[in-house]
């Protein structure tokens, strides 16, 4: 008999009843949570926050932290649909994007690249933007000159 199973053995039946709704109603809730969000990159991004921002301090022990950890995982990363490969380029993504500076991790962010290949494109389009406004200002000190 498991420690929790235990404990549940020494509670009144209305107890043990009460505890056994309560954890339906999380799983209900957390169910709920995910429904209409699959697919959408910006639920993605929620799970992922809520995958590394966990604190052990949010759990009552090493086990439900590790299950807790491994829920928030699967929520982010949705093994059940996503391939090995995709799975990677998810965590890679998310390495990228923790090397850049702030100000264009914070800009891709907003855009919700779906892998590597996206925010690397929507950098280099960035960096093409920027800089046409330094050739025109140069072309226009050559001209003037």
């Amino acid at each position: 008999m498991s420690g929790e199973a235990t404990v549940l053995a020494y509670h009144a039946p209305e107890e043990q009843e009460g505890l056994l709704i309560v954890k339906v109603e999380e799983e209900n809730y957390v169910l709920g949570q995910d429904f209409g969000l699959e697919g959408n990159p910006w639920s993605q991004e929620v799970f992922r926050q809520k995958f590394r921002q966990f604190s052990y301090s949010d759990s009552t022990g090493p086990r439900e932290a590790l299950s807790r950890l491994r829920e928030l995982c699967c929520q982010w990363l949705r093994p059940e649909v996503h391939s090995k490969e995709q799975i990677l380029e998810l965590l890679v993504l998310e390495q990228f994007l923790a090397i850049l500076p702030e100000e264009l991790q914070a800009w891709v962010r907003e855009h919700r690249p779906e892998n590597g290949e996206e925010a690397v494109i929507m950098l280099e389009e960035l960096e093409k933007e920027l800089e046409e406004p330094r050739q025109q200002e140069f072309s226009a000190c050559v001209c003037s000159e």
